[in-house]
């Protein structure tokens, strides 16, 4: 009898420190549950895999409990000196990821009663100065916030590969205003401008620069001393001297280094810093539970920071006051960053007191920056429900909510829509430019990620808002996306016609040279009407070049200055007057002038095909 109690309680003992024993290594172990002993031996077997190939350095940090537990350096700093990427010194641009630094100002402000996160930002901004609003709703700073004020993109002013371009945030604000395109609260598109002026409200509370703020009330409390809201300059000497040069991808392990940016929109993207100072921003968002946040006078300040505050449908991830909520294991709050030569990623998971931080000097960058992270923070549940809608309602071709409607840019965003195919009654797949993923119905018009490049993984989930059958609206991550608005009639007709302008424009100056030489070898004159018709037939070759010459401008270096494309679109202006008067000229001479019927075939032939691209410039706005 003695024995077997005796088994029984040492049975008991082994079954309670099993427990026990399991509970410390969840606590010891990533929300992907990789034990953080073996944390970075799985870290340097996934970056070899980039380094050195596909990006030129990184820089990675981990924190759990409020202590740092992994950090370290990948590849290099600078390709050309061999420096190698050290996590506490290498100063790496952290695009977007800066935005959370207004979003936490914003709640300070709040905390002092000085903003209303439901008010009217025009209470805080000078009279008259919007312009371009075309709603009667009111934006607040929850708008802002969650990125749906309503305004269009507009990437004119906001980088410059010179400092001479640079003005003040409230001057770069008032000439880079975007059209108010959607109604606010209605739509998520992704807005560096809507960052910037909450930042400029800022400004106005305070009295003084967004970078003074944001220094003295969170980088000096956080001792973040290697870090500057500004691009580092010779004043900086210490952070100027470890900024690493930036590189994009040539191919395999071919990497050019390119020129630094600047930017007067600074809150949306212009922090210069350490992952290590980063990673005192994370550890102050997460406090150990007898803590106090040094980012607030009152702990529930950050619990309103960092709880829900826009979700397109019940148990769909959202916005929690500016940082982007993610479908992990556990709920993350999250925010990359890119800019011209550096690629970022913040994640940081309340629940599990855990932060991953990925910096990269690697533009585009994605296979650390999102599959490393996605990794260690695990994926969310991809159960299926039974009750689930055919998935075939969703397939079609979607515009990004994201994108410009006033100008030429807006053709770009026809030219790589987003297309969704249906591949089984619960799987679609997702094609952007060329980039696919598959996803997988989890519930009604819920979809999560399961499969494909990481460069979509920030999408990770994806809402349907569908009505009596059709999809009205996608929600994602960033941006929205809506149906397309022109018919792939419209778009196959205009491609088409582009490709007869080309073809046209091109080759009847060289035809029309050649007969040139002919009559003139013959000695026969030049008519009044053939001079007319070789104006009317340059005027439209010299708008084509021009177009061609803006389009070749703008791939070869997007961001630039709206003043640096003004000479094409006074060009185009001149030339269509130009052309016009031409052809009103020969109209007014047909009836009086003898023509053969190869003359008035080869007249008409110019006529229509000009009148035809300068509609076609209308239509696609290459006049502004």
């Amino acid at each position: 009898m003695i024995k077997r109690i005796g088994a029984l309680f040492v049975f008991l003992l082994g079954l309670f420190f099993s427990f026990f024993t399991a509970d410390v290594v969840a606590e010891d172990a990533t929300p992907s549950d990789i034990p953080l002993t073996e944390l970075e031996a799985f870290v340097d077997t996934y970056v070899d895999e980039y380094v050195g190939k596909t990006v030129a350095g990184a820089t990675i940090i981990a924190v759990k409990d409020g202590r740092i537990i992994f950090s370290k350096g990948y590849g290099y700093a600078d390709i050309e000196e061999q420096i190698p990427m050290d996590p506490s010194t290498s100063v790496l641009e952290w695009g977007s990821v800066a935005k959370l630094f207004v979003w936490v100002s914003a709640m300070q402000l709040v905390e002092e009663e000085k903003l209303d996160l439901q008010a009217d930002i025009r209470t805080y901004l000078p009279e008259g100065f919007l312009t371009k609003l075309n709603f009667d709703q009111a934006i607040t700073m929850l708008d802002l916030m969650h990125h749906q004020a309503g305004f269009e993109e507009n990437i004119f002013d906001l980088l410059y590969d010179s400092s001479d371009h640079l003005m003040s945030l409230e001057e770069t604000l008032k000439l880079a205003e975007p059209e108010q395109v959607y109604k606010p609260g209605e739509v998520v598109a992704y807005s560096n401008y809507s960052t910037s002026l909450a930042a400029f409200i800022i400004e106005k509370i305070t009295g003084r620069s967004f970078a003074d703020y944001a220094a003295e009330h969170i980088f000096t409390p956080l001792g973040m001393e290697h870090t500057t809201m500004h691009l580092p300059m010779e004043e900086k000497e210490e952070i100027h001297l470890n900024k690493t040069k930036g590189y994009t991808l040539e191919g395999s392990g071919d990497f050019k280094e390119l020129a630094p940016f600047y930017i007067s929109m600074y809150p949306s993207g212009g922090i210069n810093g350490t992952v290590e100072d980063l990673a005192k921003f994370a550890q102050a968002l997460m406090p150990n539970d007898t803590e106090s946040s040094p980012l607030f006078q009152d702990n529930q300040t950050l619990t309103t920071l960092l709880s829900t505050s826009y979700a397109p449908h019940e148990g769909v991830a959202g916005n929690a006051h500016g940082f982007w909520e993610y479908d992990g294991k556990y709920r993350g709050l999250v925010h990359g960053g890119n800019t011209v030569a550096f690629s970022s990623n913040f994640h940081i998971v309340p629940e599990e007191n855990f932060a991953i931080i990925v910096l990269t000097n690697q533009a585009d960058e994605a296979d650390l920056t999102n599959g490393l992270i996605a990794e260690l923070v695990g994926q969310g549940d991809l159960a299926i429900q039974s009750d689930t809608p055919q998935t075939s309602i969703v397939e079609g071709d979607y515009l990004s909510a994201r994108r410009t409607y006033s100008g030429f840019i807006n053709l770009y965003f026809y030219l790589n829509p987003l297309h969704i195919t249906a591949i089984s009654d619960h799987e679609i797949e997702i094609d952007l430019a060329g980039f696919k993923a598959n996803y997988v119905q989890t519930s009604p018009n819920t979809y999560k990620f399961e499969s494909g490049v990481n460069l979509l993984l920030p999408h990770n989930m994806l809402y349907f808002h569908v009505k009596d059958g059709k999809v009205e609206q996608i929600s994602t991550t960033y941006a929205d996306y809506l149906p397309m608005d022109k018919s792939k009639v419209f778009l196959m007709a205009s491609l088409v016609l582009f490709i007869w302008f080309v073809a046209y424009f091109l080759i009847s100056p060289i035809l029309l040279a050649i007969f040139a030489i002919r009559r003139r070898r013959k000695k026969l004159k030049t008519t009044f009407m053939m001079k007319w018709n070789r104006l009317l037939l340059l005027s439209g070759t010299a708008m084509l070049v021009n177009v061609i010459v803006l389009a070749v401008r703008m791939l070869t270096k997007p961001m630039r200055a709206y003043s640096e494309l003004l000479i094409h679109f006074i060009l185009n202006y001149g030339l269509t007057a130009i052309n016009l008067l031409a052809f009103v000229i020969i109209l007014l001479y047909w009836k009086k002038t003898q023509l053969t019927n190869i003359q008035k075939f080869g007249y008409i032939l110019t006529g229509i095909s000009s009148i035809l691209f300068i509609a076609w410039l209308i239509v696609w706005q290459f006049y502004a």
